[in-house]
């Protein structure tokens, strides 16, 4: 599919923000969304249970190496979440707004 939702976590809301932003300026997002969550997952064999922000990023497809180059480049974990979900349609009149948005 042409278009796709990235998420990935980050520490603090001003991490959050911050990476958003980047991605608006870079034109590699459209929209990001940021909802702040509860995560629990092993870590180097411990549990770790701490607040994170996730971030929903809307973006081309043709722009997946590059979004995926800039948080590891903008983030400050170790390992950073990237998974991407190809989007299987939308509404034109929204796809095509996504589309307009990325372009510098």
């Amino acid at each position: 599919m042409p278009y796709l939702i990235v998420l990935t976590t980050i520490a603090t809301e001003q991490q959050a923000a911050a990476l958003a932003r980047s991605l608006l300026d870079a034109h590699l997002a459209a929209c990001v969304h940021i909802h702040p969550i509860r995560s629990l997952y092993r870590w180097k064999g411990e549990l770790v249970d701490e607040p994170e922000w996730r971030l929903v990023i809307k973006t081309a497809a043709r722009h997946h190496q590059r979004v995926e180059a800039h948080i590891k480049a903008h983030h400050a974990y170790e390992t950073p979440e990237i998974v991407w979900v190809a989007l299987d349609g939308g509404s034109d009149e929204y796809l095509r707004w996504l589309d307009e948005s990325l372009l510098p």
